[in-house]
């Protein structure tokens, strides 16, 4: 019986991650304008509650060091790193506004924001967003299918064909391994 459900959950999991072949135009478009932000001098700040803060923390590393490739450093920073921050921002202005005060002391004009939502529909991610939008900042949004709502705050939405939090954020991972090795390749010294 666990045998029987195993192979379904892997026969999900790779089903999602074929039909989210779909996006492929729209992550070589995220990977292009991340690519443009760092010729430009400028950095890329990623966020996301949950899995997603993982996911964020793993794509800013991914950057900062390496994926696979030598290359020069690439400035990311995942909002959701400092716990004080955190922390302080949840008890003084509301955890819906965590991110959006992050977005207020440190985004500039030409940084890319990549915000990451299962649902689409994270009060504190949405508010970050536009603040991000607000500073000049292009914004890349991560999600599932019901998260469309999120299309009219972000240039480039990455959908992932599903409803499952976890088939989702399996494709989340897809995309942003992606991304990374097409922006490292750019950037590779080998």
């Amino acid at each position: 019986m666990m045998i029987k459900r195993i192979e379904e959950i892997f026969d999900e999991s790779i089903s999602v991650c074929s039909k989210s072949k779909k996006i492929a135009s729209k992550i070589q478009i995220a990977a292009e304008t991340i690519i443009s932000c760092y010729k430009k001098g400028n950095k890329v700040i990623i966020f996301g509650n949950g899995g997603s803060a993982a996911d964020a923390q793993h794509m800013a590393a991914e950057f900062v060091g390496r994926y696979m490739l030598e290359r020069k450093s690439l400035p990311a920073v995942a909002f959701t790193t400092d716990t004080s921050i955190i922390t302080a921002l949840g008890n003084d202005y509301g955890f819906e506004n965590i991110f959006s005060r992050q977005a207020e002391s440190m985004i500039t004009k030409g940084d890319v924001v990549i915000a990451i939502t299962t649902s689409g529909n994270s009060k504190n991610v949405l508010n970050g967003i536009i603040t991000a939008k607000k500073n000049g900042a292009s914004i890349i949004g991560l999600t599932g299918q019901n998260g469309i709502n999120m299309q009219k705050f972000v240039d480039i939405l990455l959908d992932i064909p599903s409803k499952s939090t976890p088939r989702i954020q399996e494709g989340h991972r897809v995309v942003i391994h992606t991304i990374c090795e097409l922006v490292e390749k750019e950037f590779s010294t080998s």
